[in-house]
Order: C-alpha cells, then sequence, then structure tokens
C-alpha cells in the first residue's frame, strides 16, 4: 500500500501512546514489546531535537512527544482493537486463538472447549433416559448408567431395561422417543413413543398386564387392539373352520363310496360272463331261427309264463327291429330263473312283466292297486316281494321302453332311460304301490318319503331310434348282477344274438 507518511506515523504514535507507557525513544522496547506481543515497527524515526539539560529531555515545542503528554494515562481509558476472526466448529479461532475483549489475542484451552462439549452431551443423554418411564410398582429398575462393563447404548437411542418379578427374568427393549410402532398411536408429550416386548407369555394375563401396565401405552391398548384383532379374524376363521370339516366330511364320504365300489367291482370272470363270445353252433342255431322259413313255427314255449314264442316274434332281436313285450317278458322270466338257480351269484330280484305298470295306472284316478293286489301273492310267486332287494318294472311309452327300480337295499326308486328322459310320475306311483304292498302282504306300514327318487346318470345311452328295449333288458341284467352297467351301443348287435340263443335255449346265462 506504500510507505506511511508522516501524518500516519503521527496517528499511530498517538494511539500508541493511548495504550503504552511512554517509554524514552531510545529504550530497546519502543519499537517490539514482546510481553505484548505487539509490533510497532515504525519505517522511520519521528525527527525530533533532543538536548539534554541537567538531566532533563528537552524538546522543541513543535515535538510528538508534549502532544503526548496531554492525553490521559495508559490503563484509564481502554479500546477495542476490532480486527476480523475466522470462526471454526464450536467457537474455535483459526490457529487455536480467540478475540478477547482486550484486543489481545491468547491461546485458547481446548481442554475447557472440549468438557463444555462433553457436559452438553451429557445433559442431553440425562434428559432421554429421563424421558423414559419404565418403573412400575415393586419393580426393580437397574440403571444403565450404573452398570459396569456395559456398552453405552443410550447414545445409539436405545435403552435395554431389565425387570425382575418374582424370581421370572423378563427383557423389554425400549426405543427412543422419534419411533412409533407401526399400527400404534403415539403417547402424549413427554411419554414413551414406542415399545415391543420380548420373550413375554402373553398368554399370561396377569403378567401381560403388569409389564404393559407399567408403560405408557398400558396394557388397555394392547388389550383394545387384540380385540379388534380378534374381531376382525375369528369370523373368517369359524368360516374356515366350517369349510374344512365340510371339505373333511366330503372326503370321507367319497373315500367310503370308493370302498364300497371296490366291494361291489367284480372280478374278471363276473365281467367276462356278459360278453361270452357265440360259438359256431350257436351263431348257426340263431341264423335257422331268423329265417323266413321259421316264421310261423313256434320255436320255443316258455311254461311258467306260458308265453310262446315264434319265428316271427323272435325276429325283432334282428338288427334295426324293435323288441316287443313277448320277447321282454320271456326274457325277464328266464333271468328270476337264473337268480332261482344260483342265489349266491346274482341278487335276490323280482322282474315285472311289461302289461304290470299299465295295469296299476288303469284306474280312474291314474292308479289301481287292487288290480294288481294278486299278482305278488306267495302262491304265485314262491317268494314274498317284501324279501328282494330289488324289483324290476319296465317302463313302456308308446314308441320308446324305459325301466323303474325299487331299490329296497339302497332305499331309492331309480329311473333309466337311454335317452336320458325323466318321469316323476312313474316314480311316485311305485311308491305308493310298494307302500300298499307291504302293508297288504306283512301288514307293515313303511314311510318312503326319506327314500330317494334318483334318475340315473352316466348310462349307457343309444345312438339309435330302435335298441331302446335291447337297453332296457340289459340295464336289468346287469343290475340283478350286482354289477355296473358296462357297456356300450357298440355292444346292441352281441347283446341281440346273445338274448336269441338264451330265449331259444330258455336260459339266460
Amino acid at each position: 500500500m506504500g510507505a506511511i507518511t508522516t501524518i500516519n506515523r503521527k496517528r499511530a504514535d498517538e494511539c500508541l501512546s493511548l495504550h503504552t507507557p511512554s517509554p524514552s525513544f531510545n529504550s530497546p522496547h519502543y519499537f517490539y514489546d514482546r510481553s505484548n506481543q505487539i509490533d510497532t515497527h515504525i519505517a522511520k524515526k519521528p525527527r525530533i531535537s533532543n538536548i539534554q539539560s541537567a538531566g532533563k529531555l528537552i524538546t522543541s515545542a513543535h515535538s510528538v512527544v508534549p502532544r503526548l503528554r496531554q492525553y490521559p494515562e495508559p490503563g484509564k481509558l481502554r479500546r477495542e482493537v476490532h480486527a476480523p476472526c475466522r470462526r471454526k466448529g464450536f467457537g474455535l479461532l483459526s490457529g487455536g486463538l480467540k478475540c478477547e475483549d482486550s484486543g489481545i489475542q491468547e491461546k485458547v484451552d481446548m481442554g475447557n472447549t472440549l468438557n463444555k462439549i462433553l457436559r452438553k452431551y451429557a445433559e442431553a443423554r440425562d434428559n432421554a433416559v429421563s424421558v423414559l418411564r419404565y418403573v412400575g410398582k415393586d419393580k426393580e429398575v437397574i440403571d444403565v448408567e450404573d452398570e459396569p462393563e456395559k456398552e453405552d447404548v443410550i447414545s445409539k437411542g436405545w435403552g435395554e431395561v431389565e425387570i425382575v418379578e418374582d424370581g421370572n427374568e423378563i427383557q423389554s427393549v425400549v426405543s427412543d422417543g422419534n419411533r412409533v410402532p407401526e399400527g400404534v398411536e403415539a403417547p402424549e408429550s413427554g411419554a414413551i413413543q414406542a415399545a415391543s416386548v420380548e420373550a413375554l407369555d402373553l398368554t399370561n394375563v396377569e403378567n401381560a398386564a403388569k409389564v404393559f401396565g407399567s408403560m405408557s401405552l398400558g396394557f388397555e391398548a394392547y388389550k383394545k387392539l387384540l380385540h379388534n384383532v380378534d374381531a376382525y379374524y375369528s369370523p373368517r376363521l369359524s368360516s374356515l373352520d366350517s369349510e374344512i370339516k365340510l371339505t373333511e366330511a366330503q372326503l370321507q364320504f367319497h373315500q367310503s363310496l370308493k370302498k364300497q365300489e371296490e366291494l361291489k367291482k367284480p372280478g374278471e370272470d363276473l365281467l367276462r360272463e356278459p360278453f361270452v363270445v357265440l360259438s359256431e353252433e350257436e351263431e348257426r342255431e340263431v341264423a335257422r331261427a331268423f329265417s323266413n322259413s321259421n316264421r310261423r313255427k313256434i320255436l320255443v314255449t316258455h311254461e311258467n309264463s306260458n308265453i310262446q314264442i315264434t319265428g316271427e316274434m323272435l325276429q325283432c332281436l334282428k338288427p334295426g327291429a324293435w323288441l316287443n313285450d313277448e320277447v321282454i317278458n320271456v326274457y325277464l322270466e328266464l333271468l328270476k330263473e337264473r337268480e332261482r338257480r344260483e342265489p349266491k351269484k346274482f341278487l335276490n330280484c323280482h322282474f315285472f312283466n311289461t302289461f304290470f305298470y299299465k295295469k296299476l295306472i288303469g284306474g280312474r284316478n291314474g292308479y289301481d292297486y287292487k288290480a294288481v293286489r294278486r299278482w305278488t301273492t306267495q302262491k304265485k310267486l314262491g317268494y314274498g316281494l317284501v324279501d328282494c332287494d330289488k324289483i324290476f318294472v319296465p317302463i313302456h311309452k308308446e314308441v320308446h321302453w324305459c325301466l323303474a327300480v325299487i331299490n329296497k337295499k339302497d332305499k331309492s326308486f331309480q329311473y333309466l332311460d337311454s335317452l336320458g328322459g325323466r318321469d316323476f310320475q312313474v316314480l311316485r306311483v311305485l311308491a305308493r304301490y310298494f307302500t300298499d304292498e307291504m302293508k297288504d302282504k306283512s301288514g307293515q306300514e313303511i314311510d318312503v318319503g326319506s327314500w330317494e327318487l334318483e334318475f340315473v346318470e352316466d348310462l349307457p345311452e343309444q345312438q339309435n331310434g330302435f335298441d331302446c328295449g335291447v337297453f332296457m333288458i340289459k340295464y336289468a341284467d346287469f343290475y340283478s348282477r350286482g354289477m355296473g352297467l358296462h357297456f356300450s351301443q357298440e355292444n346292441m348287435p352281441y347283446f341281440r344274438l346273445r338274448t336269441a340263443k338264451e330265449i331259444l335255449r330258455l336260459r339266460a346265462d
């Protein structure tokens, strides 16, 4: 900035005289005083006329010294020295120095500053610990600060509290005041805002109440929360429990049905019997019976039913023809005789002829039990109808044949139609007939109101307009064997030939 002018030098001298004693200009401390650490170096000495007389310093009127003496003595009037100071963190100055009121720079005691910081830290820690209200009635509290050789976890924002009651140790972790558990309302100011309990037996309500009651959230809050959870999940759990029980019951039912089916499942020999291939001789015999030369000839006569079968009647078993009453009735008689020959191999069944149902519904009101009352006497049948497992009733619907079954064994009334038809009236009439028959023949009044009216599904169905009669008699054949209906439309040509062979020999196999 250039050299200091005479005027500036004078002002510097004036300032110097205000803060320091007036030393002799010849003194070595005038230019540099180490004790005060102030460099008062002046580029050039002021011009002063020095005359020594009688040990006194004589100066001119225009010298600097007389003017300095006009000001007060040093120490009576002090002025601060204002200078820019770069301040760092925690009030420290660069280089470890600090500005004092006196304007004199001194070293800062770093230990004192650190002690202040530690005291503030301790106060903050004590305030945080005082916020934790975990002190309960009759509970021993262990101060975290007094525990020897324990990690200082307060600085991490978490405090570990151990509560010992009745010899049982309960460990809990209490968080700081900045975190609140999810789903819990924040408590009032000054209280704990979060708490989680680990290794706590909630099934013991008394212990849970004591522990939670010592905290700001309280046991009632947790009880209310638990009640809300139960109210939300209990209906769903009850519904799931009911569904599980229902599913288990259904599973057991299907398993029992499966076992019954396995028991009812016939062996390979029984399955093979309805499909035994005709020999060449049997085929030639059937072919002769179908010839036109035998149309008017009586081929066979069934003595018990007094039915005669001519060649013309038998030709209904040729492919594409409808079955007539005589052929159906003779075949059903043969099935009855087969069961009498081998009662252990076949079910105890009764087979009504094709005229029974028409006679039963021939009355004015569509029902006439008296018209068929003598059809089932012990003298005529040789057995009681009440002892039969199944009773087969052919149903003729003008141009279509169906089969109805009074299934006493399974307590049901079944209806089988190869075209998938249904007729409730047939089943109601047979239910009424069976009730009257039991009362008339045995004096028993049987209640069939709980019996099932079943339209058998998954039946072998016909794929044309003329095999309904063959399907109907084969339903009766397989059911009387205790077998399922294991055949289809493809077996119809074979069944026609087999039925003709059995009628010609008056023996059903």
